[in-house]
């Protein structure tokens, strides 16, 4: 122990202890402790978390008694499997040192993982109910997937197993087209790629040069929940949430489950199966539209069947041209001969008239007028039945037109060309040679009455049609002339 000298005068005598500067006791201090600690393992609670815009990460270990200060530069943060939050229970590995400026002693972090995966857990399911209870989970918020999807837009690993199976099941399956939005997906930087490539897909517009996706899928092989710990990230879960394109959640394996699939509108236990759920067989979609034109052409025969069926029972119950026409044809006789009656009566009437006004008159005076009243009255009167047999020819000649028109359209007349109406034992209408079986009963109708007869042997294949020979007309004048109702 140094000892202190006085002089004579009772004063203190300058120390015999050796005289250091500031920087060189921090310098001792810290090679001390760096020399007897090195490489530590300290258990804490995470508290005071920031992130330097250098990348640099700051915070401190706590536990019931104590406070350690803590810095991981930003080599080591990119590296770390999840991200730091407050109230984290973490094993970081590092040296202790001490930071001279603030005099203080801190750990440089080299290594952290979760002091074990309770700890995760626990996080993970309060962050949970915190979104939860925002609405984001919500299944009203979930929307359909499309039936097929034109282009599909996938987020994952350009270099990962993850897209090369999607692709291939897609192949295999139903060939779409796809965008792939290269990201990161796990490690510093991978939560604020997804939701940036989320945001970005939503982003483009419809008709542009880049094919706005009709679906989306975030996909990343199976790991450890470090390692999927950047699909819990919030803004990962908030992008998938707020997207307006369908989206399909296929992150880990099938006992994987990471808070973006809560958010997702439909979630695949693997990122093959997410394929499976966005398209479906092609092969299966062809033989299936198939199936429905068959049945479709099938309703459509037996409905046009049925139809035709319909149709020939009423035709057999409408009666033919000549009957409809042969009720008016009589009416019009009737009506002109009442009108020839008629027209007679009121002529004579009226001269019956005229006569007696005439001999009342004075015969010498009135003579030359009645004569030519007279005339008059009997020029009119032959007017007059004129125009009244010029309307009745004029109407029989409507009327034998009509006639000819529809004795024209008439089956009948199809028939007078050689031709037969062929109907099976039931009056059925057969217009097919597959129709018939050999000793079939059938009817032959032709134009001046039936005949029976029997189908002999099996359907023969189409006929060739018999040379058609020309009539010859007839002559101008040689029958066939116009003939008339009256």
């Amino acid at each position: 122990m140094a000892s202190q000298q006085t002089g004579g005068d009772g004063a203190l005598a300058a120390p015999n202890l050796p005289e250091y500067s500031v920087s060189e006791i921090s310098a001792a201090v810290k090679r001390s402790m760096e020399d007897n600690f090195g490489y530590v393992r300290v258990r804490g609670e995470v508290s005071g978390f920031t992130q330097a815009r250098s990348g640099h990460l700051y915070f401190s270990l706590k536990d019931d008694r104590a406070v350690l200060d803590g810095v991981c530069w930003r080599g080591t943060a990119g590296k770390l499997r999840f991200r730091p939050e407050d109230g984290l229970e973490v094993i970081c590995t590092g040296k202790l040192t001490t930071y001279a400026p603030r005099s203080r002693y801190q750990l440089v972090v080299e290594a952290m993982e979760p002091a074990g995966v309770g700890a995760l857990m626990a996080l993970l399911e309060e962050r949970r109910k915190k979104l939860a209870a925002e609405g984001l989970f919500e299944a009203e918020r979930k929307r359909p997937l499309p039936y097929l999807p034109e282009v599909i837009g996938v987020v994952t690993s350009p270099t990962g197993a993850v897209i090369r199976d999607i692709l291939h099941r897609l192949r295999d399956r139903f060939p779409r087209r796809v965008l792939l939005w290269p990201v990161l997906v796990q490690g510093e930087g991978a939560a604020e790629q997804v939701a940036a490539a989320i945001g970005g897909f939503n982003a483009l517009t419809a008709g542009g040069a880049v094919p706005r996706p009709d679906l989306l899928i975030v996909a990343r092989g199976g790991g450890s929940i470090e390692d999927l710990w950047a699909f819990n990230e919030e803004i990962v879960v908030r992008a998938a949430a707020a997207s307006e394109i369908p989206l399909i959640s296929a992150v880990g394996h099938e006992t994987d489950t990471t808070l973006i699939d809560h958010a997702a509108d439909r979630r695949a236990p693997t990122p093959s199966a997410a394929a499976e759920i966005a398209v479906p067989v092609r092969g299966e979609l062809v033989a299936t539209t198939g199936d429905l034109q068959r049945r479709l052409r099938l309703g459509l025969d037996r409905l046009l069947a049925e139809r035709r069926r319909d149709l020939e029972g009423l035709a057999r119950g409408l009666r033919g041209p000549r009957d409809l026409l042969a009720l008016a044809q009589q009416r019009l006789d009737e009506g002109g001969d009442r009108l020839r009656r008629a027209l007679a009566a009121f002529g004579a009437e009226k001269r019956h008239q005229l006569t007696a006004v005439a001999a009342r008159l004075r015969p010498q005076l009135l003579r030359t007028e009645v004569a030519h009243r007279l005339e008059q009255l009997a020029d009119r009167g032959g007017r007059l039945g004129r125009a009244a047999l010029a309307m009745l020819r004029q109407t029989r000649l409507r009327l034998e037109t009509q006639t000819k028109v529809l004795e024209s359209l008439s089956f009948e007349r199809v028939l007078e060309r050689g031709f037969a109406l062929v109907r099976d034992a039931d009056g059925a209408m057969i217009t097919a040679a597959a129709q018939t079986a050999p000793g079939q009963a059938v009817a032959l109708r032709f134009h001046d009455g039936e005949a029976p007869a029997t189908i002999d042997g099996a359907p023969a294949g189409p006929a060739k049609a018999a040379p058609r020979t020309r009539k010859a007309k007839p002559k101008r004048g040689e029958g066939g002339g116009q003939g008339t109702l009256f």
